[in-house]
């Protein structure tokens, strides 16, 4: 008996759907994708007449004092002592860093000293502080 020798046969696979797949994921992982919004602590800031927009947010580093004087930075709630070490860590790894920092308008002064004093004592001297402009 005489073997027949096969020769395999050759499949492609249809790429001609692949752009809708494609187009189908972009769109699911746009949908579902959730952007990362500091929240904070609630702190009602004083208004101001003027502002001046900063452009990068990258180099923004936002520090939070309510009116029980808590202190929050980047969403993590620290104490007094420990801003000087947060601030010294983050002012190493950015030094084009830029605080802004949120006081409530009915906090005490004693508190907005200390976080002052911290950070200079950080060498975070690039301070911005916050207000909301008053509208016509």
């Amino acid at each position: 008996m005489i073997e027949k020798k096969q020769t395999p046969s050759q499949q492609a696979i249809s790429t001609a759907s692949l752009p809708d797949i494609i187009f189908l994921l972009l769109i699911f992982f746009m949908v579902t994708t959730v952007f990362v919004e500091y929240r904070g602590i609630p702190v009602k800031i004083p208004e101001a007449v003027n502002s001046e927009k900063i452009d990068g947010k990258r180099a923004l580093v936002y520090c939070y004092l309510d009116l029980n004087g808590r202190i929050c930075v980047d969403d993590q709630i620290i104490t007094n002592t420990e801003l000087m070490n947060v601030m010294y860590l983050k002012r190493t790894q950015n030094p084009r860093l830029i605080v802004s920092l949120k006081v409530d308008e009915n906090s005490k002064n004693g508190l907005l000293d200390k976080v002052q004093k911290a950070l200079q004592d950080a060498d975070a001297r690039r301070v911005m502080y916050a207000a909301t402009t008053k509208t016509k």
